[in-house]
């Protein structure tokens, strides 16, 4: 999908950062126009900020020791939000999509707020390579086709078994819930965040998950 982007500057609760995005009207004229052509056409969930996006952003700035000087890697970053607020304390970033008009946009982004540590990188987890360790991996809104929730669910198990700690964001889906239950052995910390965002507000979970018990100072 081929649509302009515009800096848009984002205020949230103690911090502000610009970020480029899709043009809306374009965004929504190309997808009206698709339609018309093929049926069942997804929409591009990737050209709009989402809650489990903002919450996790909202998380790391109120609890940078979790990145702080760390390799952080995020998947299916779509505008990469969390990654940029991550990069202000980690060591180095890798945010991430299958997408390539993803990745472009979130290099632009990066390039604006000159973040040196920041990398831009196409990655499917379907088929993720082998040299992928991060110290943290970050997740939001990821878990929203149940088609996916074997796969993802081994990729999550792929990180945690070589020692990531992941940080993973969702709204609160009924249909998600035995996938979220799966998840809860390896969970270190969990919150219910609400993000108030275009008017509206929105319940998110935030889980840390990891192998093994944390330090106690993380925990509280």
């Amino acid at each position: 999908m081929a649509v302009s982007l515009e800096l848009q500057r984002l205020e949230r609760p103690g911090y502000t950062i610009d970020l480029y995005v899709p043009n809306a009207q374009e965004v929504q004229n190309d997808y009206l126009r698709q339609t018309q052509l093929q049926a069942g056409v997804p929409f591009p969930h990737w050209t709009k900020l989402w809650p489990a996006a903002l919450a996790l952003a909202d998380f790391i700035h109120q609890h940078p020791e979790w990145v702080a000087e760390k390799q952080v890697l995020e998947l299916a970053a779509g505008l990469g939000l969390p990654s940029f607020v991550a990069a202000r304390r980690a060591k180095a970033v890798c945010c991430s999509d299958y997408l390539e008009e993803t990745v472009v946009a979130m290099e632009r982004s990066a390039q604006h707020l000159q973040l040196s540590n920041v990398t831009a990188r196409l990655l499917d987890w379907n088929h993720l390579p082998d040299d992928l360790h991060p110290d943290v991996l970050l997740l939001s809104d990821i878990n929203y086709d149940p088609d996916q929730f074997d796969r993802l669910f081994l990729v999550l198990q792929r990180f945690l078994g070589q020692g990531t700690t992941i940080l993973l964001t969702t709204p609160q889906r009924l249909m998600a819930k035995p996938f979220i239950e799966k998840l809860l052995p390896w969970c270190r910390r969990q919150e219910e965040m609400v993000v108030d965002y275009l008017q509206q507000r929105t319940a998110v979970s935030l889980l840390v998950l990891r192998e093994g018990e944390l330090q106690s100072s993380l925990l509280r």
